[in-house]
């Protein structure tokens, strides 16, 4: 397991979002000693969607008009199919998404995840796993759509489906463990 003590991770979400796919992606980063923050649109709480209903609601940390990525060196986006589609059509939530991309940030994204990093124009020229509805939309957007457990590509690692987390976990703690490596040494060197 990475060390990411101090790493400060963003989770966007709103109602809807595939409740596996937050739940035990932050336990995996919170074990590793990551510090994990869901942001969302919703001022106080949001709803999972588990599966075939509605699943938990979870506290907000940060509402996402307060947000600002520099206040974080990674961002999770989980699926479900609400999720991601809601998220794409808040322009302060593509913008959130874009600035992390823009920085060179780790991204971690899972199911439907994705569709939100085509809206924030961060898909052409990579290779993403999506859920397979997400294919010709990936495709259209310059992407390589993957039918892959876990693929990393760049900054960005990303997932098909719920069963595909504990690869997905894997991979998102090993790339993020390098940005906790970098921003420890950016740390030590400007104290």
């Amino acid at each position: 397991m990475e060390n990411l003590k101090g790493l400060k991770v963003a989770i966007l979400v709103t109602d809807g979002f595939e409740q596996v796919e937050l739940l035990e992606p932050r336990k995996a980063l919170d074990q590793a000693g990551a510090e994990t923050r869901v942001v969302s649109p919703k001022d106080q709480r949001v709803k999972a969607w588990k599966f075939t209903d509605w699943g938990e609601v979870i506290p907000v940390d940060v509402p996402l008009d307060k947000a600002s990525s520099r206040d974080f060196d990674a961002l999770l986006l989980p699926g479900g199919v609400m999720n991601p589609d809601a998220l794409r059509i808040i322009p302060k939530a593509v913008a959130f998404i874009k600035e992390f991309f823009d920085a060179g940030k780790p991204v971690a994204a899972i199911c439907h995840g994705p569709w939100t990093v085509i809206e924030a124009g961060a898909a052409k020229g990579r290779r993403i796993a999506s859920w397979p509805s997400l294919k010709t939309d990936l495709r259209n957007a310059g992407a390589e759509w993957m039918d892959q457990q876990v693929v990393v590509d760049k900054n960005l690692v990303s997932s098909r489906k719920p069963d595909d987390i504990p690869a997905f976990n894997r991979e998102m703690i090993k790339l993020f463990g390098q940005a906790a490596t970098a921003s420890e040494h950016s740390r030590q060197t400007h104290a």
